[in-house]
């Protein structure tokens, strides 16, 4: 096969005729991750065998619901995942045995689904612009647990990784005079200084107070 034996079969699938320059796309799948095959879920009835793209699903209700709640099922009771590795310093270096680790897209789920699907400092209900932070870096030997993650909205993310904003010790949100000095701005950000973050309804999830600590006295500008 060729690149223009790849553009003829894609030609004759195309209802006009195609510019001479046209891209060819695809999508990409970021940090997916995959159950074991005893815990795969079965294809909602209103996924036909013949659809190609398009194909999405709300979470909030209906099959998108089932499906969420399905596999947020498998990610709380299968032991593949552990909440954190045996020795929480081994981030990089020379080998050694651990327990299988939640990966980033499982990660991420748990998280999202912990918080009930809300930004803890702004209680943004948006998916696309939530994030599940790392309290401490896994670069810096921090555990790659649900106890070291806050779902924060990507701009709190950003803000909090780059320490002009943190959470105490008993939950409460505070930003640093910094963010005004170097932008001379952050009115927005200051309207949730001080309040007490939205939390985990199970306070099994809550943050790693000492995690929180290590981020105040790290990463924090003060």
């Amino acid at each position: 096969s060729s690149y223009l034996e790849m553009r003829r079969l894609i030609e004759r699938r195309r209802e006009a005729q195609p510019f001479e320059d046209y891209k060819i796309g695809c999508i990409l799948l970021c940090e997916p991750f995959f159950l074991e095959r005893d815990d795969w879920i079965a294809v909602p009835p209103d996924f036909a065998p013949n659809i190609v793209r398009g194909k999405t699903y709300d979470l909030t209700r209906g099959y998108g619901l089932r499906l969420w709640e399905q596999v947020r099922e498998r990610l709380y009771t299968t032991k593949r995942f552990e909440h954190e590795a045996v020795d929480p310093k081994s981030g990089y270096g020379k080998p050694v045995l651990i327990k299988p680790r939640l990966g980033q897209g499982s990660f991420r789920v748990i998280v999202t689904d912990a918080y009930q699907r809300k930004c803890a400092i702004t209680e943004e209900k948006i998916l696309p612009a939530l994030e599940a932070a790392h309290i401490k870096p896994f670069s810096e030997s921090g555990p790659h647990s649900i106890k070291n993650g806050i779902l924060l909205r990507s701009d709190v993310h950003r803000l909090f990784d780059s320490g002009y904003v943190t959470v105490t010790r008993d939950h409460h949100f505070e930003v640093s005079r910094k963010i005004r000095e170097d932008f001379d701005n952050g009115k927005y950000y200051f309207g949730f200084h001080g309040r007490k973050i939205h939390l985990p309804r199970n306070p099994g999830l809550y943050p790693d107070p000492d995690l929180l600590q290590w981020h105040n006295e790290n990463i924090f500008r003060g």
